[in-house]
């Protein structure tokens, strides 16, 4: 072999090592943005009163998104830069809240080509809502109330133009005090005992038959009783293409702090997608309000 086929070797077999190292290099990881990461799906969705007599239900599953409904349709709405209180755009519309005292304000307005831009000062506002918040509260006296000794049953309902409303009751059977705070997380099963799906719990302060109250801590001691609310509509959204109501058959509710759900057989025909799901009350609270005058 000469000299210089010797070289030319040489550089081939130092170019292919050069390669190969090239080659094996992993890229480096990107780092995941918060944005980027899934939603929660099982987020709680909070329902806000409008003037104009409308429900917008909101869901926040993380810090930079509002998933909102309203008028029938699901909106994704990510964070964007506000002067004051958060705000949200996105697919056409905005969303803006901000809280003072025991009320949280929120407006919907529709964006024009340069929404999710600056403050969105563009924006044509379509409703303007509200809801009541929770009070800063001492911390509760007892432990969170655990399903092994609460009993689910139901303790009254009311019906008129439509509506319909049943009042459901968390019972301690259990030797001490516990407390439960906000709102019970609700499902609905049909009779085959799946979920489901196209119905889901609202929370919102009040329903037609009462007026809205804000959260607070409720202590439950052995054989008394937390009450809340579950309201619906029996009248299918025919604007909306529901022509037939779905029927549940068992309600299933998890107590706030609670690990494991309570079910209960209850059969009714959800219309509209949605129930109403109020915070927990004492009963004695509850048991005044029921013998309140109706009003008119």
């Amino acid at each position: 072999m000469t000299r210089s086929a010797g070289f030319q070797t040489i550089a081939v077999t130092a170019g292919l090592g050069l390669l190969a190292a090239g080659c094996s290099q992993e890229k480096p990881a990107e780092p995941t943005s918060p944005i980027e990461a899934p939603a929660a799906q099982d987020a709680a969705a909070v329902g806000y009163a409008c003037e104009s007599g409308r429900t917008v239900v909101v869901a926040y599953p993380d810090a930079q998104t509002a998933r909102v409904s309203y008028d029938g349709k699901d909106y994704a709405l990510t964070n964007v830069v506000s002067a004051s209180g958060a705000r949200y755009a996105g697919q056409g519309l905005g969303w803006w809240t901000a809280s003072r005292g025991e009320t949280e304000s929120g407006t919907l307005s529709r964006m024009g080509q340069t929404a999710g831009q600056g403050d969105q000062a563009d924006g044509v506002i379509i409703e303007r809502c509200s809801r009541p918040v929770a009070a800063v509260a001492p911390p509760p006296a007892g432990a969170p109330c655990a399903a092994e000794t609460l009993r689910l049953a139901v303790e009254g309902g009311d019906a008129g133009m439509g509506h319909r409303v049943t009042t459901l009751a968390l019972r301690n059977t259990g030797a001490t005090a516990c407390t439960v705070t906000g709102y019970p997380s609700v499902s609905l099963l049909d009779g085959d005992g799946r979920l489901l799906t196209g119905v889901r719990a609202v929370q919102t302060p009040g329903n037609y038959f009462a007026q809205g109250r804000a959260p607070t801590p409720v202590e439950i001691r052995p054989q008394q009783a937390a009450w809340f609310d579950l309201a619906w509509t029996v009248i299918p959204h025919e604007d909306k293409g529901e022509t037939a109501c779905p029927s549940a058959k068992t309600v299933r509710v998890t107590a706030p702090g609670a690990a494991t759900a309570i079910a209960l057989p209850l059969a009714f025909t959800p219309c509209g997608g949605q129930v109403e799901v109020s915070p927990l009350r004492p009963v004695a609270e509850a048991s005044a309000q029921a013998a309140a005058p109706a009003a008119g």
